[in-house]
């Protein structure tokens, strides 16, 4: 049988950044543009972010302290999640560029539409998106955890995801949706 080891120990003792950033990757995760307009618009690709509760509806993203966005949401308090669907590899490219356009900048020549809830960009032809109120935020080392209450939903089209595994991108076609019988 391959796979781990049953010892602990034999896992490796090697914890450094680049090192843990290769295990980490062995996680799947899926792609999201996380937005948020007002006076200081503006976009990140995350791939830190999962569901927490249904009552109340509670999800939560990862962001870099220092980063734009941070203080962007912290005072609009809001902002909104955009759930990539495959083939949007190229806005997942384009978000996740140190070297990008800021502020309104950012969204030249990307089709988008205003949250009704948020006014945070929803990106056009994602799979899902969400509009949330910023509930609380935690420190978590290098990064803050942000933690939004939902105020509005959405899906559109035929699942397909855009995910990151193995420091790629990779596509998961609608058929890998479908339930067996």
């Amino acid at each position: 049988m391959s796979g781990l080891a049953t010892r602990p120990d034999s896992l490796g003792s090697e914890t450094g950044s680049a090192e843990l950033r290769r295990t980490l990757g062995r996680f799947p995760t899926g792609i999201t543009i996380v937005t948020t307009g007002g006076r200081r618009p503006a976009g990140m690709t995350v791939n830190a972010f999962t569901s927490v509760s249904l009552e109340p509806p509670l999800l939560l993203i990862c962001v870099k302290l220092g980063s734009e966005i941070l203080g962007s949401i912290t005072e609009t308090r809001v902002f909104a999640v955009s759930i990539l669907a495959r083939g949007q590899e190229g806005v997942a490219r384009r978000f996740a560029d140190p070297a990008r356009a800021r502020g309104r900048h950012a969204f030249d020549g990307l089709v988008f539409v205003p949250g009704p809830r948020t006014g945070a960009p929803l990106i056009t032809g994602a799979q899902a998106a969400l509009e949330c109120e910023l509930h609380a935020v935690y420190e978590g080392g290098d990064h803050s955890i942000l933690l939004g209450e939902i105020v509005s939903n959405s899906r559109a089209g035929e699942p397909g995801a855009l995910v990151y595994f193995e420091s790629a991108f990779r596509s998961l076609s609608a058929a890998a949706h479908r339930r067996a019988d």
